[in-house]
């Protein structure tokens, strides 16, 4: 089944808004095999809506509307459909007296305005909003299928599960849409190619499409028009092989964090971890923190931006910072120690480094970082370049250091880190 979105709102068209909703319906609409095959954004305004909903289903049949449906002068979506379609609007008293129970259990009277709410175009199927006040609609018209939802994410994400999916999933056939990801880091998406060599055609009928992002490169995996259990069984051969052919740059085979495959590994182990942190300035300690639970594995950390505060409180010897310089191996290393000994904990991460725009040197350049690991088997220091804004640096360098680690942990740490500019 293929199915077109329309989404509403003039703020999504200023790019004051980001558009979440497409993507969740997609890749829910996805699982049970309904194929999203447009997206469509348009203003508030009737001409715009019912023209965008009467294009899609003159192409597909079946149109999902998000937005414009609330109380207020600028949600028109349902009159616009209506319209579109020749269907009247009736005042529906049980979608009323819905809106007069949520108003009185939220301690509130509704507003004149909210009466609108209550109309309901001739023939449509109420979708009972039971986390907003905006009702969803389902129409089975001549023209085709017409779902409109509420744009709030929440009520939009409750009402797909709950109303619209189940619904879906009848017409859909039994025939689904499937994506798995094996997600890596710390290796240039170029390079991942290299290692990948051929494997589209060894995953086949699985498609493969390269993510780069900052914290590396997703490879996302496809199956489209198979049954639910022979799309898992390939997608399942098709993992394994792009992860052997990966190796230890991938860390995780779903939508997990680093931060968060760290975390589980420190657990089982029943090991702490602490951080001392120059130029990522605590982003390692957040991206940690950021993960339920952590609190058992990580213990906390020390900015140590500037070299009196290395010096102060992480007791690097002044006459290394004078020989090499806080960007520099050693620093990283008594770094990692420091965070280690006076913490008391099993590891300790040190990272210092130059995220620009200044600063950078041809010895020293933008972008230069040393990573130190210390842990029960000694201490170990890496190098790594990385492109970008300061930003991109920053939020690079947070993600390799947690990388280290997991590598230490697992196996062998690699290499040097170099991305290529």
């Amino acid at each position: 089944m293929n199915l077109e979105l329309v989404t509403v709102g003039t703020e999504l068209l200023l790019g004051f808004t980001v558009d979440t909703n497409s993507a969740e319906i997609a890749r829910r609409a996805g699982a049970i095999g309904v194929r999203v095959v447009r997206r469509t954004s348009v203003g508030d305004t009737d001409a715009e809506i019912g023209g965008a909903v009467l294009e899609a289903l003159g192409r597909t049949g079946a149109v999902l509307s998000t937005g414009g449906l609330g109380p207020t002068s600028d949600d028109v979506t349902k009159t616009a459909v209506a319209a579109a379609l020749g269907l009247p609007l009736r005042f529906a008293d049980h979608v009323w007296d819905d809106l007069l129970e949520r108003y009185q259990g939220l301690g509130r009277t509704p507003s004149p305005s909210n009466r609108t709410q209550a109309m309901v175009p001739e023939g449509a199927v109420v979708l009972r909003n039971r986390w907003g006040t905006a009702p969803g609609l389902w129409i089975d018209s001549p023209r085709g299928l017409v779902i409109m939802l509420p744009g709030v994410p929440r009520e939009m994400r409750m009402l797909l599960e709950h109303e619209v999916l189940p619904r879906l999933a009848e017409r859909a056939g039994g025939r689904v849409v499937r994506s798995r990801t094996v997600r890596t880091t710390a290796i240039p998406e170029s390079t991942l190619a290299d290692r990948l060599g051929d494997v589209e055609q060894a995953v086949a009928p699985a498609t493969l499409a390269y993510l780069p992002g900052l914290e590396g490169v997703d490879l996302r995996l496809t199956v489209q028009g198979l049954e639910s259990d022979e799309s898992d069984r390939v997608l399942e051969r098709a993992c394994a092989e792009v992860a052997r052919r990966a190796g230890e740059f991938v860390y995780a085979l779903d939508e997990s964090s680093l931060a968060e495959r760290l975390v589980d590994a420190l657990r089982t182990r029943e090991q702490r971890l602490a951080v001392a942190e120059s130029c990522t300035g605590g982003l390692i300690g957040g991206r940690i923190t950021d993960v339920p639970g952590s609190s058992v594995v990580f213990d906390g950390g020390v900015i140590a931006y500037a070299n009196a505060v290395k010096l102060r409180e992480l007791g690097v010897p002044q006459e290394v910072l004078d020989a090499h310089g806080a960007v520099s191996e050693p620093v990283a290393c008594a770094m990692a120690e420091a965070a280690r000994t006076r913490f008391g904990t099993d590891y300790g991460i040190g990272v210092t480094g130059i995220a620009g725009p200044g600063g950078g040197t041809p010895e020293k350049p933008v972008g230069l970082v040393w990573f130190a690991v210390a842990g029960p088997d000694g201490t170990s220091a890496h190098r790594s370049i990385f492109p970008g804004s300061r930003e991109e640096i920053r939020a690079r360098a947070a993600q390799t250091g947690l990388y280290l680690l997991y590598r230490r942990l697992g196996a062998a740490p690699t290499a040097a880190v170099e991305y290529p500019v």
